[in-house]
This record gives C-alpha cells, structure tokens and sequence, in this order.
C-alpha cells in the first residue's frame, strides 16, 4: 500500500505555531477575501465538529450548516457569517488545544485570529455598536467612574434592578450580569510609596528579585486589593516591587471589538516605559492574565518586528509563574502561617493558553494541609461577552458545568485568577458566596 501524501495527512501531532497577524495589510480588511477565507475555514470546521462543545462560535456555526439547503457552508448565506464571528470572544483555547489543522499543518487554521480579522472589518466599516464602543473604553470609564463624586452613584445604578433595566433597554447590558464596583481610592493612590523615581537601577539579571507592576485597568479602578496583595507578598519574599509610572489598557477589549488602531495607540504608548524598565533591569508582572497574554502573545504578533514589543513580552510575567521560579530557585518563602483548607481553583482561558502551566495551582499547593480542585473550563465570562444582553443567557450556559464543579466541591474557596470569571462563576452559585482571588489566598496563608 502507498504511503499516504502531505495533502493526504490528518491531524497534527506537531507543536502549534501562529503566523503574524497581518492586520497592516491592505488584503486583511478586504471583504471579499475576507469571506472566502471564512468559507474555507468553516468548511473545515464543519468537517471535524471537535470543538462544539468549547463555545458558542462552532454550534451557531454547524446550525446554519445543517439549516441550510445543501447542508454545507456553500450554502449558507455569506451575511450570516457575522453570527459566529460574534459569537467568539478569542479565549483562543480551540488554536492551542483542541484544532488538529493549526500552522504548520499546511491547512493552516487560526480560527482566533480570523474572527479577529472580520471583527477588524466590521469595526472599520462602522458596524460595531456604541455600546460595545463604550464598554471596551476601560480607561476613560476608570477615570470618570472614579471621580469621588460620581463612584457612588456609578456603583448604585449599577447594582439597583431599576437602573439595571434601564441599562438592558438604552445600551443592551444584561440586568443580571455582575458588573464590576469602581473606586475612588485606586490602586495607583494606594502605593504612591512604590513610585518609579530614585529607584537603583542596577540587578543581578538571574536574582528575580525586582519587578515593577503592570497596575492593569482593572485592578486599578475595579479590585485594587488584588494589586494590594501582589505587592504584600512579593515584599515578603524579597522582592522589590514598583509600580510602572504610567499605563493604559493593555489593548485586550478593544482586540476583542476589533479595533486595531486602538490597540496600537495602546502599544505606542505602554511598550516604551515598559521597555525602559526591561532595559533598566526589571522583571514585568500583571495580575491579570488577559494583559499578560496581550503583552506575551497577541502583540507581539501584530508587531513582529518591534523589538520593543517582544523584549517587553520575554519579560513579561503572570504573578505566579514569577513566584514558582522563585521557588525553584530556592528563594521563596515557605513559611506559611495558615492552611486554606480546600479550594476550589478555576484556571481561565487566556491563562491556560500561556502554556506555562498550572502554576497558580502548584503555588497554592505548597500551602500545608491545602487541597486544590483544579477545574479547566471556560468560565463564559471572557471580556465584555457575558455582560451583554445577546449573550448573556449563553454565558451563562457555558458557565453552568464550572459552577456545578464548584458547588460539587464544597470547597472553603473557589477562585480564580481573571476576577471577572470569579465573579461570573459567583453568578453561576446564584450569588450564594463570593470569590477569594488566588493572591489573597497567599496573603492569607501567609498571615500577611
């Protein structure tokens, strides 16, 4: 019997790897070329059916297949294409675990970055809506919810039913969805004391003993403790801690929309301060793992050839992953005051696709007489996709199995590291218990 060709070849058991965006390029936001790359991926996707069960892109995808009159995608209608790009909210797990036919199989499916291409396309061509405009404007909301005078009424509409149904019927935010609290006392107040300036520049490259902090816009205007904590247990093991001087939105929710000029405002402006640290000798972290992969992953293509961008990504650091090294390195503190019992961990998507491991999970395992019940699924939430009106009954779907595996645990925890999927699973509970983020597991258990 012949031996089976290239083109003949199913599957893949090579690593993956993924090819620059090319959002620059004139053909990238060609509608025409657009679709027909659309068609020739869905065609694929429809032949394999692997990933239904991941979210709601590839079931509303294989429903207008089989809905359709030839029961295959030439014959669904090319304007419903935008049904399954609006599904996607880039978690990217179906690129880096479950698709056989990604780079270098000569099928070449990046199914992530092509649902960010025709969310590109429809951006530009102005059919984005002002609210997912508005929602994804991170840093002006912070700012203006901020204002001492503003955040308590901010926090008051968004957590009374009335206003709440208002919301639903002007911008289309689900009364139900959980929206984030806004302070006044941001995180950048909270540690003026770890200002950038007068600070020595000079390190061993091989100590890990000093890292500056990415604030993140979410744990700057929304859950400062979280940052709080970070820095707390990073002193107590050693390490020096300063907050970056400036930043703005890493750039992820305006990925998610589509909205590549922005994100490249975004970059023009964070990579050269953070660069500057790097070049004076320190580690980045940021304790949100969405920024982390902007920074690592996402960036880094869309900019491939900036040095910058990927001397920034080399030194970029999820907190535990940085911790983990430490303890391999024979510098981490161990001496904990307090075990934490059972714990009921979730690891989110745009972690798990760092591909640095269970790092969170092994950390909070040092803790003595602690038991963490990992649970690897998409919590639903991912960016602004559980917060609006059209999808929020499917994020909630998708959340239900996470929040059974909870409840099922019964646990004295449940946590997460991307706070919004803690608090989409606490939605999932029926808002019966709230989460405890995994850094203020740490402080806890260390008694700090």
């Amino acid at each position: 019997m012949a031996e089976p060709t290239e083109t003949q070849r199913e599957g893949n058991l090579e690593a993956p790897t993924r090819h620059p965006l090319g959002w620059q390029d004139p053909d990238f936001y060609d509608v025409e070329s657009l679709n027909l790359e659309l068609e020739r991926v869905f065609d694929i996707c429809h032949g394999c059916r692997r990933c239904v069960n991941l979210c709601n892109a590839f079931p509303t995808l294989f429903d207008l297949v089989d809905e359709s009159s030839t029961m295959e995608v030439d014959g669904v209608d090319k304007q419903d294409f935008i049904k399954v790009v609006d599904q996607c909210y880039m978690c990217d797990l179906c690129f880096m675990t479950k698709c056989p036919y990604v780079p270098p199989h000569e099928w070449n499916v990046d199914f992530p970055h092509l649902m960010l291409r025709a969310k590109a396309v429809k951006f530009r061509a102005g059919k984005t809506r002002l609210r997912d405009r508005l929602l994804t404007s991170t840093d002006s909301l912070g700012k203006l919810a901020g204002i001492p005078v503003v955040v308590n009424t901010v926090n008051a509409v968004n957590k009374a039913k009335v206003t709440r149904k208002l919301l639903h019927k002007a911008l289309g935010v689900h009364p139900d969805a959980i929206l984030p609290e806004y302070h006044r006392d941001t995180l950048r107040k909270r540690l003026k004391q770890h200002d950038i300036s007068g600070i020595n520049a000079e390190r061993d490259s091989d100590t890990h003993d000093r890292v500056a902090l990415f604030a993140t816009c979410y744990c700057n205007y929304n859950e400062p403790q979280i940052g709080e904590d970070l820095v707390k247990i990073f002193e107590f093991n050693g390490i020096e801690v300063i907050l970056a001087g400036q930043e703005r939105c890493c750039g992820m929710p305006k990925l998610e929309v589509g909205d590549l000029d922005a994100v490249s405002r975004a970059m023009a402006f964070n990579i050269p301060l953070l660069d500057d640290l790097v070049a004076d000798g320190w580690d980045i972290v940021a304790p949100v793992p969405s920024c982390v992969l902007m920074f690592k992953q996402e960036l880094p293509m869309m900019f491939p050839d900036d040095q910058q961008v990927a001397r920034v990504a080399r030194s970029m650091f999820d907190p535990f992953e940085y911790l983990i090294s430490c303890h391999k390195a024979g510098k981490l503190n161990t001496g904990f005051k307090q075990s934490l019992g059972k714990i009921a961990y979730h690891a989110p998507c745009h972690l798990r696709v760092q591909n640095i491991g269970m790092k969170t999970r092994d950390m909070l395992q040092l803790v003595p007489d602690t038991e963490v019940e990992l649970i690897e699924r998409c919590s639903g939430h991912d960016g602004t996709y559980a917060v609006k009106s059209e999808f929020h009954e499917a994020s909630m779907k998708i959340c239900r199995p996470v929040a059974a595996r909870v409840e099922k645990a019964q646990a004295e925890y449940f946590s997460s590291d991307c706070p919004m999927a803690g608090h989409q699973i606490e939605n999932g509970l029926k808002r019966v218990k709230q989460p405890v983020h995994p850094l203020s597991l740490l402080r806890m258990a260390y008694g700090l």
